[in-house]
Parts: C-alpha cells; sequence; structure tokens
C-alpha cells in the first residue's frame, strides 16, 4: 500500500483528499505516533485523540494564514505532522530536536508557544482583535481541551468574546465522555439550521415582518423567540455559551472526519464567535492507551505490543512524588484537619492514594491554581491545615493568591512544589526554575528543599507543625534509596542548616537537589587536593544566618549551588546576608541556571550544560582557586 503520510509535505497536501483517504491517514497517522512515541515518550493518549480532528481543521482552514491556537500544546502532534514535521518525529522531546509543545520557531504554523492550560482562547481573542485592527480578514480558531476550560482565564476570555462579538471559532475538544445521543442526525440536522445562512436571512426577513404587524407583532415575535430558545436548550447543551452571545454547535463526534469538515466549513463562514462542542476519545485506536487515558496521558518510552514501560533499572526506585503522597496519608490518619488540594493533577502529584483513603478531605478543583490557593487560604481560616500540591511551574499562575490571600494573613497552607528544578523533555514551559526567585521575597513565608526522600519526610512533618504558611520544593527524581514508612518522624530546626562533610578553604552550600552533586564533586575535588566543606542548606528562607557567617569566617571561598534561576535565587539570598553583614572579602560564586529560558531534552545533559553535574562544579571551584585552571574554549 502506498504510503499517503509520505506525500504529506504541509497542510496544502490533505486539502483535496477524499474522506475515504483522509480515513487512512488517520489510521496511518496513529501507527506512526504509536511507534514514534514509544521510543521517545511523550503524550500519546491526547494525540491519538485528535486525529481526525486535526485532519478536519486542516482541510477547511488555511495554515499560517488562519491562526491555529492549540491548548494546552500537548495535543499538537499530529498538527506538527500535518504541517510538515514528520520526517524530524526521532528527535521529539530530544536537545535540539521538535519541541513537545507549539514552537512558532520551529514552524509558521505553530501561531503560539503553549505549555500552561486555558491561554487560547485569550490569546485567539487578541489575534482576532489585531486582525481587525489590521483589516485583515483570516479566520481565528482556538482548539482547547475540556480540562482547560476549567481554568478562569478560558471564562475571562469567553466572556469578553460574547461582548467583542468577532469572527473567532473554538473548537471544545471533549474528550472525557463517551459519544452521547446528542450526536447522531437530530443533532447534526439541527446544529446545520443555526449556521444555514439561508434561514438565519429567513428568520430575520420573517421577524422584521412580524413588528410591522400593529399591536401584536413585536409580542409575537417575543413569543416564537422564547420557544425557539426553549427548544434549542432542550436539545443542545450550550445554554452558558449562547447566554455569552457565543452560538454553540454541537456535540459533534470528534472521529468522523465527514462531520467535522462540515461543520468547519459552516464555521468558517459564519460571522461572529461560535463553539463547536466536539467529543473524542483519549487513546483513540489503541487499547492500551484508551483503557488507561491517565497513563498514557504523558508517558516514558515502553513497549509497543502492549506499552509496557521500558525497563529502565529504575523498577524498586523511590520518587519523591510518592514519598509525599505516602507521608502526607500517614500524616492525615493522625491529623483530621489535613486536607489535599491539587489542580487537576492528583496523579502527578501522587495525592491519589489520599483521595482514595479521605475522599471527603481531598479536593481537585481543575486546572484553577488561583481558586486552589486562595480556598486552601479559606480553609486555613477556618483551622484547617490544607496541603496544596502543585507543580512549581503552575503555581506561578497563583503568585498574586499566595501574597494577598495567604502570606499576607500568615495562614498555614502547605505548598508542596513538584517537578521543581529541570524536568527534561517538556521543556521551558514546565521546568521549575523560578519558584525560590518568586517566592523567597514574600514575608511570612518558610520556604525548604530536601536532599533526598528521608529528609522530604521529615519536612512535610515539620512544616505541619509551622503556624504559618510554607513551601517545600523537591525535585522529579527517583531515589534508590528505601525507605521505612513507620519510622518515627525527626522535627528538624526552622531555618538551620547542616554540615555534611567538613573541609576547610571551599564550602560548597548546595540547595536540595544539588546536595548530591555537591558531594560527588567534594569527592572528585578532594583527589586533586582541595578539601572542601560540604553544607546542605535545607531552608531557603529563613536562612541559616549563623552557619553561613561561620563558613565566610573559616573558608576563603564559598560557592552557592541551586537548580533555579540565579537572578533572585538562594545565591543572591546568601550574598545579601553577607554583604548586609559587612563580610565583602571573600571569593564568592554562585552555581545555577543563567538568565535564560532552558530548552527541552534529557535532564542529565542539560544539568551538565549548565555546569550542575559534579564534574562542572569541580570545574568550577578550581577555575575559582587558581584562574588559570580555565580549560581552553
Amino acid at each position: 500500500m502506498t504510503s499517503i503520510l509520505q506525500s504529506i509535505k504541509g497542510p496544502q497536501d490533505i486539502k483535496n483528499l477524499s474522506i475515504q483517504e483522509l480515513n487512512n491517514l488517520a489510521l496511518e497517522i496513529r501507527q506512526f505516533l504509536l511507534e514514534k512515541v514509544a521510543k521517545t515518550g511523550g503524550h500519546l493518549a491526547p494525540n491519538l485523540g485528535v486525529v481526525e480532528l486535526t485532519l478536519a481543521l486542516h482541510s477547511i482552514y488555511d495554515s499560517p494564514k488562519d491562526k491555529l491556537v492549540w491548548d494546552v500544546g500537548h495535543q499538537s502532534y499530529v498538527h506538527k505532522i500535518v504541517t510538515g514535521r514528520w520526517k524530524r518525529f526521532d528527535s521529539l522531546r530530544q536537545y535540539n530536536g521538535l519541541s513537545g509543545f507549539p514552537k512558532p520557531e520551529e514552524s509558521e504554523h505553530d501561531v503560539f508557544a503553549t505549555g500552561h492550560s486555558s491561554t487560547s482562547i485569550s490569546v485567539a481573542v487578541g489575534l482576532a482583535k489585531a486582525r481587525d485592527l489590521l483589516g485583515e480578514d483570516h479566520k481565528v480558531v482556538a482548539i482547547i481541551g475540556d480540562g482547560s476550560m476549567t481554568g478562569g482565564m478560558a471564562f475571562e476570555a469567553l466572556n469578553h468574546l460574547g461582548q467583542l462579538q468577532t469572527d473567532l471559532t473554538i473548537v471544545l475538544n471533549d474528550n472525557e465522555m463517551s459519544i452521547s445521543r446528542n450526536v447522531g442526525a437530530l443533532s447534526r440536522y439541527l446544529t446545520r439550521l443555526k449556521l444555514n445562512p439561508r434561514l438565519r436571512r429567513l428568520k430575520t426577513e420573517v421577524q422584521e415582518l412580524l413588528r410591522k404587524i400593529p399591536r401584536v407583532g413585536t409580542a409575537t415575535v417575543r413569543y416564537l423567540e422564547k420557544i425557539e430558545d426553549s427548544l434549542g436548550y432542550l436539545v443542545i447543551p450550550g445554554m452558558l455559551f449562547e447566554e455569552l452571545g457565543i452560538t454553540y454547535l454541537g456535540p459533534i463526534d470528534g472521529h468522523n472526519i465527514a462531520d467535522l469538515k462540515v461543520i468547519f466549513n459552516d464555521a468558517r463562514k459564519y460571522k461572529g464567535p461560535v463553539l463547536i462542542h466536539v467529543l473524542t476519545t483519549k487513546g483513540k485506536g489503541c487499547n492500551y492507551a484508551e483503557d488507561n487515558p491517565q497513563k498514557f496521558h504523558g508517558t516514558g518510552p515502553f513497549q509497543l505490543t502492549n506499552g509496557q514501560k521500558l525497563d529502565t533499572g529504575n523498577a524498586h526506585f523511590t520518587s519523591y512524588t510518592e514519598v509525599f503522597g505516602k507521608t502526607i496519608i500517614r500524616l492525615a490518619k493522625d491529623n483530621p484537619k489535613i486536607v489535599a488540594i491539587t489542580a487537576a493533577m492528583a496523579e502527578g502529584t501522587g495525592l491519589v492514594p489520599f483521595a482514595k483513603e479521605f475522599p471527603e478531605r481531598f479536593v481537585d478543583v481543575g486546572i484553577a491554581e488561583e481558586h486552589a490557593v486562595t480556598m486552601a487560604a479559606g480553609m486555613a481560616k477556618r483551622g484547617f491545615r490544607p496541603v496544596v500540591a502543585i507543580y512549581s511551574t503552575f503555581l506561578q499562575r497563583a503568585y498574586d493568591q499566595i501574597i494577598h490571600d495567604v502570606c499576607l494573613q500568615q495562614l498555614p497552607v502547605l505548598f508542596m512544589l513538584d517537578r521543581a528544578g529541570i524536568v527534561g523533555q517538556d521543556g521551558p514551559t514546565h521546568h521549575g526554575l523560578f519558584d525560590i526567585s518568586y517566592l523567597r521575597h514574600i514575608p511570612n513565608l518558610t520556604i525548604m528543599a530536601p536532599k533526598d526522600i528521608f529528609e522530604l519526610r521529615n519536612m512535610i512533618y515539620t512544616a505541619i507543625t509551622v503556624n504559618g504558611p510554607v513551601a517545600i520544593r523537591y525535585p522529579k527524581q527517583e531515589s534508590s534509596d528505601i525507605l521505612d514508612y513507620s519510622d518515627s518522624f525527626t522535627e528538624i530546626p526552622l531555618g538551620k542548616g547542616e554540615v555534611v562533610v567538613q573541609g576547610e578553604r571551599v564550602a560548597l552550600v548546595a540547595v536540595g537537589s544539588m546536595v548530591a552533586n555537591a558531594l560527588q564533586a567534594a569527592n572528585c575535588l578532594k583527589e586533586a587536593g582541595i578539601n572542601c566543606t560540604v553544607v546542605n542548606a535545607r531552608f531557603i528562607k529563613p536562612l541559616d544566618a549563623e552557619l553561613l557567617i561561620s563558613l565566610v569566617r573559616t573558608h576563603s571561598h564559598v560557592v552557592t549551588i541551586e537548580e533555579n534561576v540565579l537572578a533572585g535565587g538562594f545565591g543572591s539570598a546568601v550574598l545579601e546576608l553577607l554583604t548586609s553583614e559587612g563580610l565583602n572579602g571573600i571569593k564568592f560564586k554562585m552555581i545555577g541556571i543563567p538568565d535564560q529560558f532552558i530548552t527541552h531534552g534529557s535532564t542529565e545533559m542539560l544539568l551538565k550544560k549548565y555546569g550542575l553535574d559534579a564534574d562542572g562544579i569541580c570545574q568550577t571551584v578550581q577555575e575559582l582557586i587558581t584562574p588559570s585552571a580555565k580549560k581552553e574554549q
């Protein structure tokens, strides 16, 4: 059989394909996705679910003239394939390879960089408004997942769009429900009726004619409009959108290319905002992905035949995420005031077991980080101990709420920042490299970072005893250490670091995940005759001022090491402290992330690139002590 995919150089190549050819192409793309993602890892299930939807969109709309905005970006793999990047899929999410998200630097077809959710409608409204001001005539389409519609930003944009009434299409990709009875001949017929320009024109003419009838005309029009609205609401579940002034169409079978093309073609001609509700199946066409869409939402490499994760040698390793999940359950058994809150990340943050154990004390607010934080503040106000588990990169979205609703009132909310630091293949939108900088300047907030899974467990225990807000940042890592969850807890003295290795001359002051690398570097340096002190800072705020000042007085060189941006980070905090104490005569060096966004690639490779692995730390120290030790570039 001749491959259709191999002939696709861009969207123009699918516009003249028949429905049968498009269906065959959909089968090819599904197999292609399975083969490629099985090797590279990535977001499999969401992309298997949007194959027909993407083909239909590109069949009707003229990208890049027409603007297709993907939300969230992890459902854009098929879009990348159709826009001529399928030959590069072996490099998906690899360093210098294809990004797993829309990236304008990659292609003119990627209109907007998208890694966080609920942004597409706002972006699309901005693009549409710009189009109108420039006097252009292209179309703008936002493709948004149903989960992203739980974000408040999406509703803000819908509210504005209803007021603006500009020409814009929203495709709501709903992959959480099965195809309902509304998807069928009646639904398609009613949807076509709503868009049919002749019928809309006829309706307007009839209304104008009726209004001319003395006394009864206007009342009759109002009565007929009420009947039309009532019937519409009975058969079409789009009341909210209609009330906002946005024409609702659907639900439509998102795997029927013929129906999708008809709807998109009609919507393209329509003037004004339209929302098309499309029902898809996450993981479509792959049994194990359909049966377990959560597992295959984002996955590492796996066996193509059965979906089993490839053996990486880490089968018995324990993740920080798992340690948090099990620890909070144990603490909650003894403390009925502990509640767990997350923002559509129950599995990713390790809270699924907690939800099963304490369903009434678990809250998933959807993709609404701002609400999660302020809700936690409300619960803390009534004596509860809310534990808010959100990835570092996503907690950025609740910055104002952390300040205004939690820290200002010194409420005992515990923020668990999973995926702090470099997270690998998901790239710049997902690296947790800013949390130290955006949190440490907030008054009343205690910030911790564990050096290992044992310390994480004790930090959680300690945080629950603090009468105020606490944040704990920890990496996307696994440990070979064996942890006994029945062991008793040890409370960590607030604001106190620890000297892990006592040395002289050079002090390596490391935060969290960097302590292990600092210890490896110290061993390497010892062989070179440099005996380093290694300090586990433990606390980013408050700093252990006594320990840091003593280091300066007993060492000639101090090096801070953090998996965070240098600007406003831990090293900056230490430098501020030393400056305020008048301790300026020391050689001081900060190792961390430079002032730039970090691309995607393996965590190990990126740590090496930015000098955060043991070799990099070793080299930096040698250059600091003996500038002539600099390697030739």
